[in-house]
């Protein structure tokens, strides 16, 4: 076996000296060009006009030799100094390695984890769990994916101080047995990022998505995994419900809720819930409702908002419905701001449907001191004959000083003359002590309209009562 050795420092001097050479003979080249090339012939005769021009071609020729020469010179120190620098760069690289691996051993040794250094991924097809970072720096494994009706495998947690929580890894999907749910996402670390939830596999009975990984103190939680697909054997096609948002950390908002599966033959899955705030973070969002044959999926919750201060979680929209008598999902609830300062997160929206729409969510209520109350999401429309509109979401209450929310709209009725009845529209959010009530939402078109919602009472200090809907 042979060796060869380099010292970068040569390398780059031995360039630097080929470079500067090289910016001397152009500057020869140069100043011979015009002398040489417009040779003066020394006389009127045709030999010396003759002789003149033999030495000009002459010249010109060497010019355009010495431009290629000096492109080739030129090629070759850009080469050399890039040899140099990568002879450098694998240097610095082997004595990082060589360092990390001093740090690490003892380590290793004691504990069976790094201090610093990426965790393993778990195996497809082994359900296996991600492996955790280091103990200072470094991020989680991301989970295994599971084998037929196997659960995913769950990320690693990030290292202490730096690092993102590992994915969870997808749940085995299966038309045998029931599907593997996904894997949840690790723990970030101190300024680290949740891992997100794994996605359920898919089957007759469909897995659910993954919980999202806790944030660490400064970072952002993980989202929630979708919910697996529901696939259609006879009647039977589950859809899993997403997986919920992580936690906040102490500044972090709390990470959304995931999106429930979609089911050939049945409901929809349920959106996961938005994960809760940390003390100054807002509430994660709710996820959205799974596309369903028979109903759409239901909304997610929003997640509460901070223990100091912080903003709910909207609500989850609800998911699509299919044909024939299908009843659309309905919204999910906004979160409850449950610190000092912050507003309640809005209702979603209601799904529409082909015998019934569904119903608005609720809006969260406002922080008890400063906060207004989140307004309800509207309701769905209705499809055929004389199906029947949703009603929309009452709006939220608000705190001590703030407004209340509005109420959500009622759906329309759209099938065939005549028409089903309109959605009602839902009551307006109160006020408590400083604020105005919320406005209460109008009623669905229809046949007959659906009722308006009555507007919130105003504050009893300060304040107007909200109107009523149309």
């Amino acid at each position: 076996m042979s060796f060869v050795i380099a010292a970068p420092e040569l390398v780059t001097a031995a360039a630097t000296d080929l470079a500067s050479i090289g910016s001397t003979i152009t500057a020869a080249n140069f100043a011979a060009a015009l002398p040489t090339t417009e040779v003066i012939a020394a006389g009127a005769d045709e030999v010396s006009v003759g002789i003149a021009a033999l030495f000009g071609a002459h010249a010109q020729s060497y010019q355009a030799l010495s431009a290629q020469a000096e492109a080739f010179h030129s090629q070759f120190v850009q080469a050399l100094t890039a040899g140099a620098g990568s002879y450098a760069s694998a240097e610095a690289a082997n004595v990082a390695q060589s360092l990390l691996t001093a740090i690490n051993a003892p380590a290793l040794a004691l504990l069976g984890r790094p201090l610093i250094g990426n965790g393993a991924n778990g195996a497809p097809g082994t359900g296996a769990d991600g492996a955790p970072g280091g103990i200072l720096i470094g991020n989680g494994g991301n989970g295994g994916s599971g084998m037929p009706g196997q659960n995913g495998g769950r990320g690693g947690a990030a290292g202490l101080l730096l690092g993102n929580g590992g994915s969870g890894g997808d749940g085995g999907g299966s038309t045998v047995v029931p599907a593997g749910s996904g894997g949840a996402g690790g723990p970030g670390g101190l300024f680290g990022i949740g891992g997100t939830g794994g996605t359920g596999g898919f089957g007759v009975n469909a897995g659910a998505g993954g919980a999202g990984g806790n944030a660490g103190l400064f970072g952002t939680a993980g989202t929630g995994g979708a919910g697996g697909l529901g696939q259609e054997v006879g009647s039977l096609a589950n859809a899993g419900p997403g997986g919920a948002g992580g936690a906040g950390g102490l500044f972090g908002p709390g990470g959304a809720g995931g999106v429930g599966g979609a089911s050939l033959a049945e409901a929809g899955g349920t959106g996961g819930v938005g994960g809760p705030g940390g003390l100054f973070g807002a509430g994660g969002a709710g996820g959205a409702g799974g596309a369903g044959h028979n109903a759409g999926g239901t909304g997610g919750a929003g997640g509460v908002g901070g223990l100091i201060f912080g903003d709910g979680g909207a609500g989850g929209d609800a998911g699509p419905a299919g044909v024939g008598t299908a009843n659309g999902g309905n919204g999910g609830a906004g979160g409850n701001a449950i610190g000092l300062f912050g507003n309640g997160g809005a209702g979603g929206a209601a799904g529409p449907g082909q015998n019934t729409g569904g119903i608005g969510g609720a809006g969260g209520s406002g922080a008890w001191l400063f906060g207004s109350g989140g307004a309800g999401g509207n309701g769905g429309a209705a499809g055929i004959g004389t199906a029947i509109g949703g009603a929309g979401g009452a709006g939220g209450k608000a705190g001590l000083i703030g407004n209340g929310g509005a109420g959500g709209s009622g759906g329309e009725s759209v099938g065939t003359p005549p028409p089903g009845k309109g959605g009602d529209g839902a009551s307006g959010g109160d006020a408590w002590f400083i604020g105005n009530g919320g406005n209460g939402g109008n009623g669905g078109i229809g046949s007959p309209n659906g009722s308006p919602g009555n507007g919130g009472s105003g504050g009893v200090l300060i304040g107007l009562g909200g109107l009523s809907g149309s």
